[in-house]
């Protein structure tokens, strides 16, 4: 579904916990998460330690969508 999305020039960042998988099903712009039941929280933690990590996540995929890519580029930290 990413690739198809691409095609049509809209950038795609696939957000996963399973960097592996999104690189074999071809994803451009990938970040990884936090775990598979809790992919954008942690709820383990501290509620402002947990909204400060999914901000930190949604702004590292704001800045994969403004990237330019041209091969897969999974954007950690």
């Amino acid at each position: 579904m990413v690739k198809e999305i691409e095609r049509t020039g809209l950038p795609v960042v696939h957000m996963c916990t399973v960097v592996p998988i999104s690189l074999t099903v071809g994803a451009n712009r990938i970040i990884p998460t936090v775990a598979i039941p809790h992919p954008l929280g942690n709820p383990a933690i501290e509620k402002k330690d947990e909204v400060t990590l999914r901000r930190k996540l949604v702004e590292r995929a704001l800045k994969a969508l403004e990237t330019e890519v041209s091969d897969q580029t999974v954007f950690e930290d």
